[in-house]
């Protein structure tokens, strides 16, 4: 099997520098290497022209709509390989990273993805920890990630994690990343609307976390800071998680699902319990967390609506109507 290594960039050349490296290290060499760079992104482009005698394989693709979906999906555009694999520019895959992923592909073929932990340094501190709940859809939608913290054997899960996942092409044939999603850069859930996708087409998805990269989370250059708050960000990233979920789910879901969100919800997408909790300790900002949390899930129901199939009635035709 050939196997495609895509890499979208934007303004971070020291940290794609590290990845390229750790991709040259591997013990099964990529067969396509392609860094997907936004057209005014100079700093990248000088930093691949001076060094584009030592990374040989690598082949570029520009790009200029902003945003991480737009560059994934240019890179889908542009790859070979049997097996497509996707890392950040922050990240560098483990030397065996792409060995354990076509192993995978080889053994089963009705897996149609393979992704595994990320382990996480900000700065020289590891995030260490152990969790065996990974990449999980509760029926009510609540999102469970962790993928950074995975341990245990390999076994299905619903959701990876975008800087540690491969395809199996032919899985991934028709479909491309969601272009409604909403962020100029990060683009939050996207990889919920893909899996679930997947999902739905009867593939099955492998957590395994021996596949695993080293993951330095860098600088963003948009609204969406991390673990800073901006409004902007977090009704973005609802709305994309509120689209997500809503295109999976079957009706009676939805609505349990509605329930669920506004009244309860999560830290990261406060329901109104969630407000209570929090307000003690965050006064002010918890409010305005609640505040782009129903902003954000109103707006993704407004596009899942928009963007529904037109049901049209059909009417009887006697034979005295066409006469």
């Amino acid at each position: 099997m050939k196997i495609t290594v895509i890499i979208p960039t934007y303004c971070r050349p020291q940290d794609l520098a590290r990845c390229l490296s750790a991709l040259q290290q591997q013990t099964r060499q990529t067969d396509q290497v392609l860094v997907v760079v936004r057209d005014a992104d100079a700093q990248t482009w000088k930093f691949l022209e001076d060094n584009k005698e030592t990374y040989t394989k690598l082949q570029t693709v520009t790009v200029q709509i902003p945003g991480v979906i737009a560059a994934m999906n240019a890179g889908l555009d542009a790859a070979n390989g049997d097996i497509i694999a996707f890392t950040d520019d922050d990240a560098a895959p483990l030397p065996d990273w792409l060995q354990r992923i076509e192993a995978y592909f080889l053994a089963d073929s009705r897996i149609g993805a393979v992704g595994g932990r990320d382990w996480v340094y900000q700065g020289n501190q590891l995030l260490d920890g152990a969790k065996q709940v990974v990449g999980q859809l509760q029926w009510f939608g609540r999102a469970i990630g962790n993928h950074h913290l995975g341990v245990g054997e390999p076994r299905e899960v619903d959701v990876l994690k975008g800087v540690n996942v491969s395809y199996r092409r032919k899985a991934i044939a028709r479909l491309r990343f969601d272009e409604r999603m909403r962020g100029s850069g990060a683009q939050v859930h996207f990889e919920l609307a893909f899996c679930l996708a997947l999902k739905r087409a009867g593939w099955k998805l492998i957590y395994d976390p021996d596949v695993a990269v080293n993951h330095y989370p860098a600088q963003r250059f948009d609204e969406d800071q991390r673990n800073k708050f901006n409004d902007l960000a977090l009704i973005n990233a609802i709305h994309n998680e509120t689209l997500a979920l809503l295109e999976h789910m079957k009706p009676i879901q939805r609505f349990v699902f509605a329930v669920w969100s506004m009244l309860i919800g999560t830290r990261d997408a406060l329901g109104f319990v969630q407000l209570l909790r929090l307000f003690p300790r965050e006064g002010t900002l918890a409010v305005a967390k609640w505040f782009a949390s129903i902003r954000g899930r109103w707006q993704g129901f407004c596009t899942w609506q928009r963007s529904r199939p037109k049901i049209i009635p059909q009417t009887s035709i006697t034979l005295g109507d066409v006469e």
